[in-house]
């Protein structure tokens, strides 16, 4: 098992540990974790700055980003169930290239924001969905259609969402430590512009919000 982790972001690839969740969240809070704690998450520094917009331009965005050699991941049918949980997200990817268990919290604002992010890789076959489900019950999903790009460490997706439209993200990862929240959030607006995302476009909550609100 191997993973991630800033105060801001943690990404861990592996299967589910007992309590890893709250042992997240514990450390998200205190800026911290305990010997026992890195040496169960292997626990390396990372930083995720991400932004969602609205997008009619989609194939333009495309040009760009094959006109600057993005690094083409194909396109993911993605099913995405959301649980019931007093905290933050808990949601389940289901798809032909991801497939995780991912809980995150995150201020809803538009622009640029940081994603504080427990990620687990899961097996698309396991019963992991079944046990969630009656466990804590569904709260929405969502259906999308997901194409994924790199430019160095910047990965784009550019997304169709049943029922709600066509939309872009844009984040911009550090996984090192070396180049630091300001670079980050610079890359963001740099892409931001570069694509000619208006500020009316942005948009500060997730597809699972987007899709509550209309019910």
């Amino acid at each position: 098992m191997k993973g991630r982790y800033a105060g801001c972001h943690m990404t861990t690839y592996g299967s589910i540990l007992p309590g890893a969740v709250s042992i997240a969240r514990w450390a998200n809070q205190t800026q911290s974790l305990t010997v026992k704690a890195k040496w169960r998450l292997r626990i390396m520094v990372h930083i995720n700055i991400e932004i969602k917009a609205k997008s009619k331009n989609q194939e333009q965005i495309r040009k760009i980003l094959k006109s600057r050699k993005a690094d083409f991941k194909g396109v993911d049918h993605q099913i995405d169930t959301y649980f019931k949980v007093n905290f933050g997200r808990l949601k389940l990817r289901q798809g032909e290239i991801e497939n995780h268990l991912i809980y995150y919290q995150r201020e809803n604002k538009q622009g640029p924001k940081q994603s504080d992010v427990v990620l687990f890789k899961s097996d698309p076959k396991s019963s992991l969905k079944e046990i969630l489900t009656k466990a804590l019950g569904i709260l929405v999903v969502v259906d999308k259609k997901r194409e994924i790009y790199f430019i160095d460490n910047v990965k784009f997706h550019i997304d169709t969402v049943k029922k709600l439209g066509t939309f872009v993200e844009i984040e911009a990862i550090d996984s090192g430590g070396t180049i630091g929240k300001a670079k980050l959030l610079a890359q963001c607006q740099f892409y931001l512009d570069l694509f000619k995302i208006s500020q009316k476009d942005l948009i500060s909550v997730s597809y699972s919000d987007l899709l509550l609100e209309k019910k």
